[in-house]
């Protein structure tokens, strides 16, 4: 019965060290450290959403003049079915222009 309490023993022992080693590797203290300042994690979220909104502009501006150059490319292949399309696109925003107040 002995031998069974220490092999239990140190099978818990183990776990809780592995346990700790895990908690250690995910910076659990640097977390709630985090919580228990809860400006600095205001900060920290503020600047993150800052970065975030300017890295999406950027993309986006990129990712539309590349869709922009590659449309003006297409256009200037004068394909019959995409120049009705473009000249379809363009009347579509002549009407609504002109549709304005």
């Amino acid at each position: 019965m002995a031998e069974i309490n220490n092999k239990l023993m140190e099978s818990l022992i183990r776990r809780l060290d592995e346990l700790g080693e895990a908690m250690e590797r995910a910076s659990i203290a640097e977390y709630i450290e985090l919580f228990r300042r809860p400006r600095r994690l205001l900060y920290l979220n503020f600047l993150a959403g800052v970065f975030r909104g300017f890295g999406i502009a950027v993309g986006f501006t990129a990712v539309g003049a590349i869709f922009l150059y590659l449309l003006g490319k297409i256009a200037s292949l004068n394909l019959p079915l995409i120049g009705r399309f473009l000249a379809e696109i363009a009347r579509i925003v002549e009407v609504e222009f002109h549709r304005l107040p």
